[in-house]
C-alpha cells in the first residue's frame, strides 16, 4: 500500500459503504492513521516538510513559513485560496481547527504547500503552528475553499490591469497569487501589468521583503509599493499610483481598519464596486444601532441583555465555552441552533426570523430578543 492510496483501485474499495460500516463508528480513515498517518481515503492530512521563521517584529509577532506535504486525498488548490488546518494541542487535548490562506503557487493533487502564518496574541493555533511546529509532525486539512482567486492564467490573452492592495498577514494570499502567475510565465505581453501595493507596521515586521524586492528589480511589468509605519491608504494614493484604477481588477487583504478605508474608496461607485474583491481574516463590525432585547442561551439557563455584539462573544461573556474555530464566518465549527427571534449575520447584513434555524455565532448579531440552544 502506497500514499497514492486514494486514487488506487484499494482507495476506492476503501471508499465503498461496506468498509464504511465495518469501520463503523470510527471509519476506516482512523484505522488508516493509525497504521501511516500519510495513508487516508477521505481525510486530508498533512505533514509539516520544513518551517522557516519569516520574522519577529518588535511587538511580539513572529511569523513562520510552514511547508506541508499533504496526503494524496488533497486535491489541489486555486491561488488565493485558503484552508481549515486542525491541530491537537498538547496543552489542552483538544483539536483546534482555525482558516490560514495558502502563501504557495496554485497546486496540483498531493503536491506540497505552503502556509505563512503570522502568531497572533489571541491565537493558540497560530501561536503554537509558529513557535512549536516541528518537521515530520502531522495536522489535519481541508480541501481548499474560498473565492478570492484570480479568473486568468499568465497565458491569457487579456491587457488587463491588476492591482492588489494588502496589509500585514493579508500578503499572503495576493502572494499566492502573484507567485502563480510569475510561476506560469507572466510576463507583461499583451500591456498587462501588475501594481502590488502593500502595508506593514515596519521594514522588520515586512513579510516576504526579500522576495518583494527581488519582484520589483526584475523585468517583468510588475510595480511594488511598500509602505511602513504611519503611512495610511488613502483615496489620493490610490489615484497617484495607479491613475486608471477605475479600469483595474482589484483584490485587497488585510486588517479591518485598511479594508473599511478600501471600502469606502469603491463601493460609492457601482461600476468600481465592481471591480473589487475582498478578504477579510476577521469579519467587519456592522453598527446595528441600539442594541434592544435579551439573548437567552437555553440549555444552560443563563442570559441577560443584548449587548450587540455576536453570540459567540455575548456567550462567552456569560463565561459559557461554545465551540467556535475561526471566528469569521469560514469554518461552521460554532454553527448552533437559534430557537427563537431575529439575527443579522455581521457579514453580509441579511436578517432572518425563521425559528429552529442553525445560525453561525461567530458572526451573527441578536436583533431584539433571542434565544439560543446552548
Amino acid at each position: 500500500m502506497s500514499t497514492t492510496l486514494a486514487s488506487t483501485v484499494g482507495g476506492r474499495m476503501l471508499r465503498s459503504r461496506v468498509v464504511a460500516a465495518l469501520a463503523s463508528p470510527h471509519g476506516v480513515d482512523r484505522y488508516l492513521e493509525l497504521v501511516n498517518p500519510m495513508w487516508a481515503a477521505e481525510e486530508v492530512r498533512a505533514r509539516v516538510v520544513d518551517v522557516r521563521r519569516e520574522n519577529a517584529d518588535s511587538d511580539g509577532a513572529p511569523v513562520a513559513t510552514l511547508t506541508l506535504q499533504p496526503t494524496s486525498t488533497w486535491r489541489g488548490h486555486r491561488a488565493g485560496q485558503y484552508v481549515q488546518v486542525g491541530v491537537d494541542l498538547p496543552d489542552s487535548g483538544k483539536r483546534m481547527t482555525r482558516c490560514f490562506s495558502i502563501s504557495s503557487a496554485s497546486s496540483l493533487p498531493g503536491e506540497q504547500i505552503a502556509l505563512t502564518i503570522r502568531a497572533h496574541d489571541e491565537g493558540q493555533v497560530s501561536k503554537y503552528l509558529v513557535s512549536q511546529a516541528q518537521p515530520g509532525q502531522m495536522v489535519h486539512l481541508s480541501q481548499a475553499e474560498g473565492e478570492f482567486t484570480l479568473h486568468e492564467s499568465a497565458a491569457t490573452p487579456t491587457n488587463n490591469h491588476l492591482l492588489f492592495i494588502t496589509g500585514g498577514s493579508g500578503i499572503t494570499p495576493a502572494m499566492s497569487i502573484l507567485r502563480t502567475l510569475l510561476r506560469d510565465g507572466y510576463d507583461g505581453r499583451a500591456g498587462r501589468k501588475v501594481t502590488f501595493l502593500h502595508y506593514a507596521r515596519s521594514a522588520e515586521d515586512q513579510i516576504f521583503a526579500a522576495e518583494l524586492a527581488e519582484i520589483a528589480e526584475a523585468d517583468n511589468d510588475v510595480t511594488v509599493h511598500l509602505r511602513h509605519g504611519d503611512h495610511v491608504f488613502s483615496d489620493f494614493e490610490l489615484r497617484r499610483l495607479v491613475p486608471d484604477y477605475r479600469d483595474t481588477d482589484t483584490w485587497a487583504c488585510g486588517p479591518a481598519g485598511l479594508m473599511e478605508l478600501i471600502h469606502s474608496a469603491y463601493t460609492a461607485d457601482e461600476v468600481l464596486s465592481a471591480r473589487l474583491r475582498t478578504e477579510f481574516f476577521k469579519p467587519p463590525r456592522v453598527a446595528t444601532g441600539a442594541a434592544e432585547g435579551d439573548v437567552s442561551f437555553d440549555r444552560s439557563g443563563t442570559g441577560a441583555a443584548n449587548t450587540g455584539a455576536t453570540l459567540l462573544e455575548q456567550a462567552e461573556a456569560l463565561g459559557l465555552t461554545p465551540e467556535f474555530g475561526c471566528r469569521m464566518g469560514i469554518c461552521f465549527s460554532c454553527t448552533s441552533r437559534k430557537t427563537e427571534g431575529t439575527v443579522r449575520n455581521v457579514l453580509t447584513g441579511a436578517e432572518s426570523s425563521l425559528p429552529d434555524e442553525d445560525i453561525q455565532i461567530c458572526v451573527t448579531t441578536p436583533v431584539g430578543d433571542c434565544a439560543v440552544d446552548l
